[in-house]
């Protein structure tokens, strides 16, 4: 892939830091070293860079292209009688670089820690108006936590807010075949000797890099095109004016629900919307209550908008919510309940069809795990 050698007019002085993002689709695909290179040609510019964290799990050539750079010490943190180190960003800030380097930005801190993920301390940096690189795999945005969890048979734990890579100055995609990544895994280039057999039967299975690497490609593109939708074509802005809003419920499989229809969102670059209808006749449980609260917070780290209404009528006040808003999707789940309930539910999403027929809008009816 080609990459534009780095322009010193990136990194000048303003009230808030700005933030280059190096994505890849699995660890080894070189995000560290291109971080690196790059950093080194902006040294040698005149740019003061410092690094605020480097994991180089024991690859000599990322320990290599790392001399000659400041580093800035880790703070030690003790948990379960275990010394553990962190990224001083008190001591970043203090030092007041133009420039700092933050690796594996998914990152979660040691318990004890000023803040719970690195990339809360990354947006400290950015906010005390100092630039930042930072790294991240693909498998680590929050959206596709449950399609990654299908691709690879594993729940990614570190995840990051969708967010960070809309608000980022700059996103770089580092991209290597599936079959080059397989022959630096077997060179011992990626993890140590005993490990290399377990994580080609594993995590580096062909078909999940050629998945995980389709996932890298499709989001940086989605991030340049929604960059390019902003500015005017010919006079007029080419956005494409899609609303999508989520329905959802007391069950579980709304949390699914909400990162489909964020994916959904984000591909269309479409506003997003999730609504709960909520029984004004009935009370709701503690566990339902902090579903709830899970749902709404989860939607707005997406960006979206999050509609807590009354009704008894569900399926007209979606529809009402709907037409208000200028929604052109709506995401439904499919039922998972007995008969005689999916019969009901057949009834609910035949009217809400009825309903939205004739306002050009589209409903999605997602198959969701148990």
């Amino acid at each position: 892939m080609f990459y534009p050698s780095p322009d010193s007019s990136y990194i000048r002085p303003a009230k808030r830091g700005k933030h280059k993002i190096f994505i890849g689709m699995a660890p080894g695909v070189g995000k560290t070293y291109k971080m690196l290179e790059e950093a080194q040609l902006l040294k040698q510019e005149g740019i003061d860079v410092v690094i605020g964290i480097l994991e180089t799990h024991g690859r000599k050539e990322t320990a290599v292209k790392a001399k000659g750079l400041e580093v800035i010490n880790t703070k030690a943190y003790n948990h379960q009688n275990i010394t553990l180190l962190e990224m001083d960003v008190e001591e970043i800030i203090k030092r007041s670089p133009q420039l700092v380097l933050v690796d594996e930005l998914a990152h979660t801190n040691v318990p004890g820690s000023p803040r719970e993920k690195r990339y809360q301390d990354v947006e400290l940096i950015l906010a005390a108006g100092i630039d930042v690189y930072s790294t991240v795999n693909i498998q680590h945005l929050e959206s596709l936590k449950d399609l990654v969890a299908r691709i690879v048979g594993v729940v990614v734990r570190e995840r990051i807010p969708d967010r960070l890579l809309e608000e980022a100055d700059a996103v770089v995609l580092i991209d290597v075949t599936p079959e080059t990544l397989e022959e630096r895994l077997q060179e011992g280039k990626i993890y140590a000797p005993e490990k290399i057999e377990q994580s080609l039967k594993n995590f580096f299975q062909r078909r999940n890099l050629i998945a995980l690497r389709e996932l890298a490609l499709r989001e940086v593109a989605d991030t340049v095109e929604e960059e390019a939708n902003t500015y005017p074509l010919n006079g007029e802005n080419c956005t494409i004016h899609e609303a999508v809003l989520v329905c959802v419920s007391t069950y579980p499989n709304s949390v699914q629900l909400l990162r489909r229809g964020a994916r959904l969102a984000n591909y269309m670059n479409a506003r997003f919307y999730a609504v709960f209808v909520a029984d004004p006749d009935r009370f709701h449980s503690k566990e339902e209550s902090l579903h709830i609260e899970t749902c709404e917070k989860l939607c707005r780290e997406f960006g979206g908008t999050f509609l807590h209404v009354k009704s008894h009528n569900v399926a007209e006040e979606i529809a009402e919510v709907a037409i208000k808003n200028h929604i052109t999707q709506i995401v439904i789940g499919e039922s998972r309940q007995p008969r005689w309930k999916r019969l009901f539910q057949g009834a609910f999403t035949q009217r809400l069809m009825e309903l939205i027929r004739e306002q050009n809008i589209d409903l999605h009816i997602i198959a969701t795990e148990k």
